[in-house]
């Protein structure tokens, strides 16, 4: 009777973005059912686990680098996966929440907390993470591996990618998706 072969590590996180990209990684549906048999996620927000594993096969990042505790979980990520997928538009280009960047920070925290609010408008000082300048996508500031592209990236495409990577094979991301699609 042989062992079966260990089933390849899995982490992923969403950092200054909508969550889209998980969104359309919980659309792989009953492949779901076919990932699970070849992979263990240990680190999620779609999973209980709370902790990133001192070692990872695959690290997912969603989202772009806005602030300190972005850099930090994506420094994170980086240091502790072997292989680093920056997964969407805003973890690739920094999309969205990089247009902020064409304006002076005291300007964004007054438009956001002060000028659009009617109730004790003021700008949090408590539990809110230091936001960065500029804003930055995670190659900006970590190296990655494998940058899918999409805002957000198909199921069809993230499933394709996601195989080649187990499978131990380079992924032509070229070959399933592009910027703008």
């Amino acid at each position: 009777m042989s062992t079966p072969a260990p089933k390849l590590t899995v982490a992923t996180a969403w950092l200054d973005g909508c969550s889209g990209c998980h969104m359309s990684f919980l659309d792989l549906d009953e492949r779901l059912m076919t990932l699970v048999e070849q992979v263990e996620i240990v680190y999620s927000p779609l999973v209980d686990a709370k902790t990133l594993p001192a070692q990872v096969d695959v690290g997912i990042l969603e989202g772009s680098i806005s602030s300190e505790d972005d850099l930090e979980k994506a420094r994170l990520f980086r240091e502790r996966c072997a292989v680093l997928i920056s997964l969407g538009d805003c973890a690739v280009t920094g999309n969205v929440p990089a247009m902020r960047n064409h304006f002076k920070l005291s300007e964004v925290l007054d438009r956001a907390y002060r000028e659009n609010v009617t109730l004790q408008p003021q700008i949090p000082t408590r539990a809110v993470p230091a936001l960065l300048t500029p804003v930055k996508p995670v190659h900006g500031v970590v190296a990655v591996d494998v940058f899918i592209p999409g805002c957000p990236p198909s199921a069809e495409t993230i499933w394709s990618i996601l195989s080649d990577v187990i499978a131990g094979r380079v992924p032509d991301v070229s070959a399933v998706t592009r910027f703008g699609a």
